[in-house]
């Protein structure tokens, strides 16, 4: 893939020029990304959702295939892609903000620096805050789905709105969002700096046209992935536990605040166990999604506008 480098680091840009064009871009190829992404791991993802809401299950390996398996065969293979009509609904209007945000935020910062540069901060703070716009604008979404994989009486996105709202209140869709926020902001700046960092200085070299080729850009997306959501994982299990706190029988007030939550998961489960129960399933999962997704948006994103963002 060739195109123009947007300067990250090797040239100035001559004005900060953000056409309508270029945000309609970045935001059609933000959510092909994330579609494609999350419909490919989505058996993962419901296995993942699963373990981490519950205490009593404890992951493995051999019970996460049992669980997928057995859902498969009691509940039928579609089962398995239960919910994912409300992660459509939410993933790719995320992933579209996501991404364009990204992009916004680093042309934003490059054009009100001195050099036209974008340093290795403002690079990280860009991807923290692409993940607080997109997450913040789409969070009840994220709630929905949440009850939809876990439990059968969740089965549509409208009525499971409306019942959310009777049974709980409408604050309840924003049930967990602090977690959330953090969570995001840290796996948001470290994914999408050390993704565009390592296209930038490309360890392993380009191609014999002198181009980044495609399993480059899957491992680099891979790697960023796995970074992020390893170090941001309790803050994933927290709000989990928020979101669905309730709907499997759960007392509301031991979920009610970020740090009652991780206080009863750590002193009941343990922290290996509890904070970060199925992280070895994200470390399947989550180099997966991200990988495809960074890689399904750089090669939408230029067919489209004819240019490598970094």
């Amino acid at each position: 893939m060739t195109g123009e480098r947007d300067g990250g680091g090797r040239g100035p840009l001559p004005k900060h020029d953000r056409t309508a064009k270029d945000i309609v871009t970045n935001l059609v190829s933000g959510a092909v990304a994330g579609a494609v992404a999350k419909s490919t791991i989505a058996p993962l993802d419901r296995a993942k959702i699963t373990f981490q809401v519950s205490s009593k299950i404890r992951f493995t390996y051999l019970n996460c295939y049992t669980f997928l398996v057995d859902s498969a065969r009691n509940e039928g293979f579609r089962y398995l892609w239960k919910g994912n009509s409300a992660t459509m609904i939410r993933i790719m209007p995320y992933a579209a903000i996501s991404f364009m945000s990204n992009e916004h935020y680093k042309n934003w910062f490059r054009a009100h620096s001195r050099d036209r540069q974008l340093s290795h901060s403002k690079r990280f703070l860009s991807g923290s805050l692409a993940g607080l716009t997109a997450s913040t604008a789409t969070y009840g979404l994220e709630v929905i789905r949440s009850r939809m994989a876990i439990h059968h009486d969740y089965n549509k996105i409208i009525p499971s709105l409306r019942k959310i709202i009777k049974n709980e209140g409408a604050r309840s869709l924003y049930r967990g969002i602090s977690p959330t926020l953090l969570g995001v902001s840290i796996y948001g700046g470290i994914s999408f700096y050390t993704f565009g960092a390592l296209k930038e200085w490309d360890p392993l070299g380009k191609d014999s046209l002198g181009e980044l080729s495609i399993r480059r850009r899957l491992l680099y997306g891979a790697f960023a992935g796995l970074l992020g959501q390893s170090i941001s994982y309790p803050l994933d299990v927290t709000r989990r536990r928020m979101q669905t706190g309730g709907s499997k029988g759960d007392k509301l007030e031991r979920y009610s605040t970020m740090r009652k939550t991780m206080k009863h998961i750590a002193m009941n489960e343990g922290i290996r166990k509890g904070l970060y129960k199925g992280l070895s399933l994200n470390f399947i999962k989550g180099p997966i999604s991200s990988s495809i997704s960074y890689t399904v948006f750089d090669y939408v994103n230029h067919f489209f506008a004819g240019k490598e963002s970094y």
